[in-house]
Formats: C-alpha cells, structure tokens, sequence
C-alpha cells in the first residue's frame, strides 16, 4: 500500500533547481492524493513564470515512480510569489515586487525590453503592472496599444487614478497625461512629486510585479524612485558595442550606489537571424554577456534583431503577443522567466536573512 510519508519521501529528493532547497522542506507540494496506484498532487511555485518547470516535472516523475506500487502521477501547478515586505512597509502598495529596467543611454530598446518582458510574465498568470517612469519621453502606452485611462475612482474616500489595461498590464504612463507635442520642462521636485504620484495615487490593485521603465541615465528619477519605493531588483539593457557597454556600465554603477541589488544584464539586438539559418553580428554580439562578467552581476540573456518587433511597438500590438512563436518573442519569454526567477530567489533569500537575523536577536 503505497503511503503518504513514502511519496513525500521520494519528492523530499527532489530540489528547487533555483533555491536548491528540497520542494517538501519548502513547503510547496500541497493536495497530495492517492488512489490505488495513482498519485496527485500540486507543486506550488514561487512564480507562474517558472524556467525550470520542466525539469522539476521531471525530476517528481522519476522519483515518486521509485515508490513501490506507483503506478501513475498526475502534476498540477500553482504559484505563490513571494513578497519583498519592505515594499508594504514604506508605501501602501499591494505590489509583491518592484522591479526597474534602465539603462545607461537611449535608443537601446529598453522601453521593448520592459513592454515584452511585462506582457510576458502576465501571459504566464501573473499579475503585473508596468509604470512607465520616462517622465520627458514616455511611449509604453503607445507600445501596449493603450491611448487613454479610464475615469479616476474613490478609494476609501480618496482619488484615485485608474491605470489603463492591455495585454493583460496594468499600465500608468506621463503620455495619457499631456497631449503628445508637449515638451516636459520639469526640475527634480517636480519629478520627485510625480513619481511619488505614480505611486501612491494610482489604485494598481494586487500585484506579483510592478515593472519600473526608467528613463535612460542616471539622474532624478532613478533618485527619486529609490527614494520612494524599495526596489526588489533592477535589471540593465544594452547593445552589444563597446560604446553601450560602457554606458550600461555606469547604470550598473548606479544600482549598486542606491543599494538596489542588480538581477543581471540584457543583450537587446544581439544578432540577425538570416534566413539560411546562420546569425548576423551587426553589433558585436556577446558584448553584454562581457559587461556582466567584468561587473560581477548576472547575465539574463540576448534578443535577436526583428522588424516585427519595432511593427509590434508602433500598432501596440508587442511581438510576444503578435507573434510569439518568433526567435525575438522566445527571447523576451526567456528573459521574463529568468528575471522572475532571480526576483523570487533575492525575495526568499532576504526573508531567510532576516528570520535568522531575528532568531539571533531572541
């Protein structure tokens, strides 16, 4: 008769490829059954973005069959994000994770990069929102296809702004709040003051994560967000020349003066896929791998040349959705995956720290 204890004893074998912690100590095996020699159960994940689902299946499959009298296993799946709580305790935000994409220059397609990567992750059954903290060129609503937001509400007797919804994103940008030719002449107050707006005058609701698109360098509105939220992780883009490198550099820089611990480095427009197959360096391609190397911070991955991904900005449409079967759209997917991933590492390692920190207080 195959037992409960023995099932759990095989899955106490198997690790979280990322946590490299076993799923039954980490308490994410939930709805055990059996029924004669068929086995269930749910893993719940600490992302529905998971990279390494696959494996896990796997690895649960081969070690439950070991029991004796295993006939079947049926897998389901959950998710559970896990909540930086540093977040709640300074802004009353439902938002389990911050996560800011920057860059050290413009025109390296970081605003893509956050669009894709927020559509992404919200494709896979997350919750998301993307704030769009370009304050002089915000276009993350023309990206996501939306033109207004709906009409402000009240929350417990207070105004609230509503952010618009496409694509599965909740999205605030500066661009549904001044007409399109109007030119932003805003000192650092004034910025301080609509970031903070962006934040706590906006109803965004329960959120997984919230996507921080920031302007390219490293100026008021990287101080002023770091100052008005924790940031959970940041997250650079570049191109793969030298000359971008070098700016990335100084974003990296950045992250590590504001104490925002970097989740790694993004190679936008990596190479050109031919149609023999064969890949076209037009940049240099490897040069953002290079850059994480030489800075000591994770590389997430590279996305490929397309058109269809500058046609997806334009008619609002973003290749993840238009086409996600595309080389580009798979790369987006990846780098979503691999940036939710080392979210909920850095959030349960900090949690980690801070019980044995208490227990030691005790």
């Amino acid at each position: 008769m195959i037992t409960k204890e023995a099932v759990l004893r095989a899955l106490g074998k198997v690790n979280e490829p990322e946590l490299h912690r076993d799923l039954v100590t980490l308490n994410m095996i939930r709805d055990l059954e059996i029924n004669g020699g068929a086995v269930s159960f749910t893993v719940m994940l600490t992302t529905p973005a998971c990279p390494l689902k696959n494996v896990m299946e796997r690895d649960c499959r081969n070690e439950v069959m070991k029991v004796p009298g295993v006939e079947s296993v049926s897998i389901k799946w959950g998710s559970n994000v896990p909540a930086d709580n540093r977040i709640l305790g300074q802004l009353s935000l439902k938002v389990k994770n911050t996560i800011a994409v920057a860059s050290g220059k413009g025109g390296v397609g970081k605003s893509t990069v956050a669009v894709n990567v927020a559509v992404a992750l919200a494709q896979m059954g997350a919750s998301v929102g993307l704030m769009d903290a370009d304050i002089y060129g915000p276009n993350a609503n023309i990206m996501l296809g939306a033109r207004r937001m709906p009409p402000p509400t009240n929350v417990n007797g207070e105004p609230k702004m509503v952010p618009a919804q496409a694509h599965g994103v909740k999205l605030m940008s500066m661009g549904f709040l001044v007409k399109p030719d109007q030119a932003l002449v805003w000192r650092g107050p004034m910025l301080h003051s609509a970031i903070r707006q962006f934040l706590s005058d906006v109803e965004w609701g329960d959120l997984d994560y919230l996507i921080v698109d920031l302007p390219p360098g490293t100026g008021d509105v990287q101080l002023s967000l770091t100052q008005s939220v924790p940031l959970t992780g940041g997250v650079i883009v570049t191109l793969p020349q030298e000359v971008s490198q070098a700016d990335a550099l100084r974003g990296i820089t950045m992250f590590k003066q504001l104490d925002v611990p970097m989740l790694g480095v993004i190679e936008n427009m990596s190479y050109l896929p031919m149609p023999d197959g064969t890949m076209m360096d037009l940049f240099g391609r490897g040069g953002g791998k290079t850059l994480a190397e030489q800075a000591g911070v994770p590389f997430i991955g590279e996305v490929p040349i397309d058109p269809k991904v500058r046609v997806g900005g334009d008619s609002g449409v973003p290749i993840v959705v238009s086409n996600p079967d595309s080389p580009a759209a798979q790369a987006f997917i990846a780098v979503a995956k691999e940036v939710a991933a080392k979210v909920s590492v850095l959030t349960l390692s900090r949690e980690q720290s801070n019980l044995i920190q208490i227990q030691m207080i005790d």
